[in-house]
């Protein structure tokens, strides 16, 4: 009888000794893919510095509308300040849809072509593979844990960059009109940001636990409905 161990089972303990990952470079391999769409990108971008831009120069066109507009000394200037105002919102609108619509387009695109991509690697792997991972299991990875990935692409990615463009941009605005305030918000921003990354973590411990729930449901549910002909014809002996 051979010692040698099954590669099968190489494949299994190497499954349950594979540290959980902590931080987000393996979305880095998502960069191939995004960048088959260099136009969409560059749209995306350049829609999203617009919007962020505009967003923070609304507030500076509401001020000379409040300063300078409803003061007694030139009541004209009110329509000219109220119309940059309504040019800035306009902006806003047109940019903000623009990124929606590359953002979610390079979401669809990408996660079409990782799943084909995750296909095409599946049905090369060895039958050792399929020896120790159920069908459900490839099945929801295939399609669940790629909607994730949509959601990224799609959204959060960009939400993230245009905040991390608009607290810049805030930042440089309130040290300039401000810096005793300014100071007063760094102060506070730990306070911020602390119960932010700690309740992100949580989240993300539970969304993978979540994925792995599903990925086991999905295993069941598929070799119960692949056998219930066995079943049932064994039932109605």
């Amino acid at each position: 009888m051979s010692d040698s161990v099954h590669p099968a089972e190489k494949l299994e303990e190497q499954a349950r000794r594979r540290q959980k990952s902590k931080n987000v470079r393996p979305l880095r391999a998502l960069m191939p893919f995004i960048l088959q769409y260099p136009w969409r990108v560059i749209g995306a971008f350049v829609s999203l510095v617009l919007a962020a831009t505009s967003t923070l120069t609304l507030p500076v066109a509401v001020r000379y509308v409040i300063d300078n507009g409803f003061s007694g000394t030139d009541a004209a200037a009110v329509d000219i300040y109220f119309k940059a105002m309504m040019a800035v919102a306009v902006v806003i609108g047109i940019a903000s849809a623009s990124r929606f619509y590359f953002v979610s387009w390079l979401g669809e695109r990408v996660t079409s072509d990782l799943r084909l991509a995750v296909y095409t690697h599946i049905t090369k792997l060895s039958p050792s593979f399929f020896e120790v991972t159920k069908t459900g299991e490839v099945l929801s990875r295939l399609t669940a844990d790629t909607t994730l990935i949509k959601t990224v692409v799609g959204s959060s990615a960009s939400i993230a960059l245009r905040n991390i463009f608009m607290f810049i941009g805030a930042a440089i605005m309130l040290s300039i009109t401000s810096p005793s305030l300014s100071s007063l918000a760094v102060l506070i921003l730990p306070m911020i940001i602390v119960p932010m990354i700690l309740f992100g973590r949580m989240v993300r411990r539970l969304s993978r636990a979540s994925q792995d729930r599903i990925a086991d449901i999905s295993a069941m549910a598929s070799e119960t409905i692949q056998s219930i002909q066995v079943v049932q014809a064994f039932t109605h002996e």
